[in-house]
Formats: C-alpha cells, structure tokens, sequence
C-alpha cells in the first residue's frame, strides 16, 4: 500500500487518466474529488461490496422447472 501524505488542493495521479484531489479536510474526514473516465466506475467500498454480493447471488441458480417438468406441461396442454 502506497501512503501519501497531501494538503487541500493538492492532487494524486492514478495512471493518466485519474486524478484524486483533497478538496477539504475537517477534524477526521477528508473529502476527495476524483476525476475519471466516463467508462471507469468509482464506488466507496461499502456500495462495491453489497455490489459484488448481489451480483453473486444473481448468478446462482434459481430453483424452478426441471427439463421433465417442463415437457410434461407443454404435453399436456396438447
């Protein structure tokens, strides 16, 4: 882990296209201004995680007709 130490208006560089300015600092926080490319996504880490977690849960497999099920029901609709 790189540890930086910047004052208000003072920037850091991610690659060439980031750049992450400290647009304040108030007794323990610290605001930051981060600008990206459009197609680069930017989350704090609590939304990135219940991100991940709901896409995770999208993937699994939801319960529902089997193949047999589903042959029995359009036969019998004939």
């Amino acid at each position: 882990m790189l540890v930086l130490s910047r004052k208000v208006g003072e920037k850091i560089m991610v690659g060439d296209s980031i750049q992450i300015k400290v647009i304040s600092v108030d007794g323990d926080q610290v605001k930051l201004g981060i600008e990206a490319p459009q197609n680069v996504s930017i989350y704090r880490e609590e939304v990135y995680e219940t991100l991940q977690q709901e896409n995770k849960l999208a993937g699994q497999r939801v319960p529902g007709l089997n193949l047999e099920q589903i042959r029995k029901l359009y036969l019998d609709k004939e």
